[in-house]
């Protein structure tokens, strides 16, 4: 085994772990999980301890510097900045790459009637595929967060929850098991060349989700089907540009048309068990008081 592949199955030999997107909804708990563990851990993002910005060049050096593996939360946009970091990755001597993708990237139609089954995601796919480092890609459907701490989360505070979901279901996948995946499979061996597509354990309509919200807090929030173009009107109207409400409308089609719904095998396969169930989620955020007024 040379000293490059040794260096990236032993992350507690003094090399750090790099977070791109460390400060994120799954970077943070990357990076808890890794420190929980003893891990040296470089977080690098905007706002972390490591200045980093997809958007400058200047500050990938010494994020990728010395790092004997690193987990990647790509930017969403045309075109892919991931191939080039990669790059630069590979030529550090960065000895494993986990990458955080997307659930559908290759299916044409899967966002969108205009998705032609490429983007900036597969991209960066082709890109740690072709890089000569070890590589595990992550495919995450709609995160569970996002109703704790994301974009849903405005609508279930103020009781209306208004998306172009129609009556269609997603297996909401929760944060801490995209964390748990992705910590698996950068430091322990058995990974490499794995694609796991993760879901959560049962499939819900965005109504299913609220009530189950309701159920654990008493707060009941309407979910309001909207067509498509309102919603888009909505928010350009709220100040988004309109590509940009364009790509969040599209999003939301693998959930209307139930592309989502089916529970995948990713987290068993990775650590084992089955994946958390919604409702796990739901109380564990609010305990936290995610849904404290």
């Amino acid at each position: 085994m040379t000293q490059k592949a040794q260096n990236a199955q032993n992350p507690r030999t003094g090399r750090p772990v790099l977070v791109i997107g460390g400060t994120g909804k799954t970077g943070r708990r990357v990076v808890e999980r890794l420190r929980g563990q003893g891990v040296r851990t470089r977080v690098a993002s905007r706002s972390g301890d490591t200045p980093f910005d997809w958007d400058d060049r200047g500050t990938w050096e010494a994020a990728l510097e010395g790092a004997a593996a690193a987990y990647i939360v790509p930017l969403d946009l045309t075109p892919s900045r991931t191939p080039a970091l990669v790059e630069r990755a590979a030529a550090a001597g960065i000895g494993r790459l986990v990458l955080l993708s997307a659930r559908g990237v290759d299916v044409p139609g899967y966002f969108g009637d205009s998705y032609d089954g490429t983007g900036p995601h597969l991209e960066g796919e082709i890109a740690v595929r072709a890089s000569g480092v070890p590589w595990t890609i992550l495919r995450p459907g709609w995160f569970a967060q996002n109703f704790s701490e994301g974009v849903f989360l405005d609508g279930v505070m103020g009781g209306e929850l208004a998306l172009p979901a129609g009556d269609g279901a997603a297996a909401f996948v929760d944060a801490e098991d995209i964390a748990d995946v992705a910590v698996a499979a950068l430091t322990r061996p058995g990974h490499e060349g794995q694609v796991y597509e993760l879901s959560g354990a049962r499939a819900l309509t965005v109504d299913d989700a609220l009530a189950e919200i309701a159920k654990v807090t008493g707060r009941r929030a309407a979910y309001v089907p909207v067509p498509e173009q309102e919603f888009r009107a909505g928010l350009v109207a709220q100040g988004m540009a309109p590509e940009e409400a364009v790509l969040w409308t599209d999003a939301m089609k693998p959930i209307r048309t139930s592309r989502e719904a089916p529970v995948t095998d990713g987290v068993r396969r990775a650590l084992g068990r089955e994946p958390r169930d919604f409702g796990e989620f739901v109380r564990r955020a609010a305990d936290a008081g995610a849904w404290t007024a």
